[in-house]
């Protein structure tokens, strides 16, 4: 489900100069055997915060590639989120079942921490508030903390309840209203995030279908709002009103989009476009509305800044619940221009990013 661009040593550079990444840092360590990249894609509103999934990617290749599309995603979300922050995010490589220690993740804090507070880390797939506080041990340069610590806690439930707002929003576009009641929800992954927008669904009263790439999670959640569970591959042939992609990037590409029966796509995976270019203008050509992944599950970036900052989790929410406002707007801005959701909503994060970059040029 991850674009994979199998890359040669020699063309690394080439590929970070294509996303126009400010510094990629390799972390590896024998003893606990950690593997980790930490992309830092562009640092001009802040310093860039993002955060860290552990994932058993195929090769290191599809590593860099997910932590590159990652980090720029994150610095898209913080500028069409009004944060004072840049995009970065990281990837530990390898199986967190088997892998994941205390030792591990204290090592990679190290890295993190020698980065000086360029880079600020928080909870991702695969990672838990418990993981942040070893992370905690060894930096300073970490978000999502528990509560219990000073920190903001679990970022998902905001993250999730962004996605509902952005949702909601979509559905008023398609259907002339935002009301979810009755509508045929397909949410494909079912972990943090995806849990806590099935109880925003379940209770507005909608009709719900799920998978995982873990059966016996996808049951679960089946069994717990009524849903009905199906396979990986399945998901994509349901007959629903809304297609919501919450696991892993790239399930909106050639093979998947043309099996789609529905008409509107919002979820809470990042890249979810195999290419942005194609797949976004494919959507507009299908009657599907879709709503930009990083402008919709921007409330875990609004959380964990809060806890930056020093707001309140209140304030975090009601920001969060502005992503409605913003994805109308968003959207009747594509149409206006005759673009794809995605490249309206990119348009106008480069321009915060190009107009607070001249602010900064005078210091």
């Amino acid at each position: 489900m991850i674009e994979t661009k199998i890359v040669a040593p020699e063309s690394i550079f080439g590929q970070i100069a294509e996303h126009q990444h400010e510094q990629v840092v390799y972390c590896h360590d024998h003893e606990t055997g950690l593997k980790a990249i930490i992309g830092i894609h562009n640092t001009v509103l802040g310093p860039a915060l993002g955060g860290t999934r552990m994932w058993h990617y195929a090769s290191d290749a599809e590593a860099l590639n997910d932590v590159l599309r990652l980090s720029r995603g994150m610095t898209y979300k913080a500028a069409i989120s009004g944060l004072n922050l840049g995009g970065g995010k990281a990837v530990i490589i390898g199986d967190a079942k088997t892998l994941k220690t205390e030792a591990l993740l204290r090592k990679f804090g190290r890295f993190v921490q020698n980065l000086n507070g360029k880079y600020i880390t928080a909870e991702d797939v695969n990672m838990t508030t418990k993981d942040m506080e070893y992370i905690r041990m060894e930096t300073k340069h970490v978000a999502g903390l528990p509560e219990s610590m000073g920190g903001s806690g679990d970022p998902s439930p905001v993250t999730a309840y962004g996605v509902y707002m952005g949702m909601k929003a979509a559905a008023k576009k398609a259907f002339g209203s935002e009301s979810l009641t009755g509508k045929r929800i397909a949410v494909q992954g079912v972990g943090h995030v995806g849990t806590y927008l099935l109880e925003h669904l379940q209770k507005e009263g909608a009709k719900l279908i799920v998978t995982d790439y873990y059966e016996d999670r996808a049951l679960d959640a089946a069994n717990r709002f009524g849903a009905k569970a199906v396979g990986l591959e399945d998901i994509y042939d349901q007959d629903v009103d809304i297609y919501s992609p919450c696991a892993l990037g790239a399930t909106l590409n050639d093979d998947t989009i043309a099996r789609l029966k529905c008409q509107v796509v919002a979820g809470c995976a990042n890249n979810q476009l195999k290419v942005e270019n194609q797949h976004g203008p494919e959507l507009v050509r299908r009657g599907i509305v879709y709503a930009p992944d990083f402008l919709i599950n921007a409330g875990g970036l609004i959380n964990v800044y809060s806890e930056v900052t020093g707001a309140s989790r209140q304030g975090a929410l009601t920001q969060t619940e502005k992503i409605y406002d913003f994805t109308l707007q968003v959207l009747a801005k594509a149409e206006e221009e005759g673009t794809h959701p995605q490249a309206a909503a990119i348009k106008q994060a480069k321009e915060r990013i190009a107009s607070v970059g001249r602010v900064k040029s005078t210091y």
